[in-house]
């Protein structure tokens, strides 16, 4: 480790060196000097969250979402190949171009995972954006929590407003509970085991996805569905996913997408 170089810039260093891939923003130079590190990263003109929030129509196009994710999915799944999880998945670090690519960034809290898995921090992954099994306590969470994030952003880029917008831990676990419905030994087996469960939560009922999301068609609910299974093992992969029906008929490259992106991303 250099000296005075905060280890997280190491760690982004690191991971970022072997990570190449088109949905990877590209790490071009590391330049040391006068005690101050400079990463050089390849240009991408606007981040996912000012592009929602500058879009002046009130709904993205449905066949830029599903690009997106199309493209995010296969980031994130050359990250977990390559055994990586990012762990801080949200709007503000996904960079996006007016050639229609969207590419992950800020690997400063991603940690390398092994067999079998450690025991990680809670502390990561901006609060609307994190998995219920790391705000329940648990320690020894994997790929799945990047899954979780996937969903909270699939959500937000096809509403335009933020899936679970807590603004505390316990705020944040009671949206998510109103939402999917409070968790169970039944839909999560080993719930009730986590250090920060309590057995006094409210038991509130599932809404219907129909509800949540009532723009998007039956598949692409589905998928929504399995990105946000509430038990971490049964929650899809980002391999699985991107095999998933609502991608069979995808279109890349609509003059609507195209239009959209010329407007916002100059």
């Amino acid at each position: 480790e250099m000296e005075g170089v905060p280890s997280t810039a190491i760690r982004e260093i690191s991971l970022l060196k072997e990570l190449k891939h088109p949905n990877i923003v590209r790490l071009l130079d590391v330049i040391h000097s006068q005690k101050k590190l400079y990463l050089v990263f390849e240009y991408l003109n606007q981040d996912l969250k000012k592009y929602m929030d500058s879009s002046q129509t009130r709904e993205l196009p449905l066949s830029l979402v599903k690009n997106y994710l199309f493209q995010l999915l296969q980031g994130v799944s050359f990250c977990h190949s390559h055994r990586v999880i990012h762990r801080d998945l949200k709007p503000q670090n996904l960079l996006i171009n007016e050639a229609g690519a969207i590419k992950l960034a800020d690997f400063g809290l991603a940690r390398a995972f092994g067999v079998p898995l450690r025991t990680y921090t809670h502390e990561v992954v901006t609060l609307w954006y994190r998995a219920p099994e790391i705000l329940l306590g648990c320690k020894y969470y994997s790929t799945a929590v990047d899954i979780w994030s996937i969903g909270c952003i699939f959500a937000e880029m096809v509403t335009r407003k933020a899936l679970f917008p807590g603004d505390s831990e316990i705020d944040q676990l009671f949206r998510i509970f109103r939402t999917l419905g409070t968790p169970t030994e039944a839909t999560w087996p080993g719930v009730t085991q986590l250090p920060d469960y309590k057995g006094d939560f409210p038991q509130w009922a599932r809404k219907e996805m129909k509800e949540i999301v009532p723009n998007l068609d039956q598949d692409g609910r589905d998928l929504l569905v399995q990105l946000l299974l509430y038990n971490p093992s049964r929650r899809i992969s980002a391999k699985a996913a991107l095999n998933h029906p609502y991608f069979f008929w995808r279109s890349p490259g609509s003059p609507e997408e195209r239009h959209a992106l010329q407007r916002h991303c100059r």
